[in-house]
């Protein structure tokens, strides 16, 4: 079992977004919305995460993001979704193509 830990990448009033990490390595993203009584998540993993191992990072995800906002919910909805990164695509003209893994939107 991996030891998943959270770095947060963006806060709104009710939604966070946090790279996933594992031993240092990214191995995904997930993007929370509080709609309550309902909260939904999207959760994106490499290809190398079996599903023990992402049933685990839900619920690490469940007891470490979810409870500690304190919000009151009925039930969770996690979408996963698995795969490799293909970068970070934005409208933002960085310098250099494919600048550490950043891309232009045309």
């Amino acid at each position: 079992m991996a030891s998943f830990y959270f770095e947060r990448e963006t806060r709104t009033p009710n939604s966070e977004c946090y790279t996933v990490l594992a031993n240092e390595n990214a191995v995904g993203r997930v993007d929370i919305h509080f709609a309550t009584p309902v909260v939904h998540a999207t959760l994106n993993v490499m290809d190398g995460l079996g599903n023990e191992d992402i049933q685990d990072l839900i619920d690490t995800i469940d007891e470490e993001l979810i409870d500690s906002v304190g919000v009151s919910r009925e039930e969770i909805i996690v979408h996963v979704h698995q795969g490799r990164d293909l970068g970070v695509f934005s409208t933002r003209n960085f310098e250099g193509e494919n600048d550490a893994g950043h891309h232009h939107m045309s």
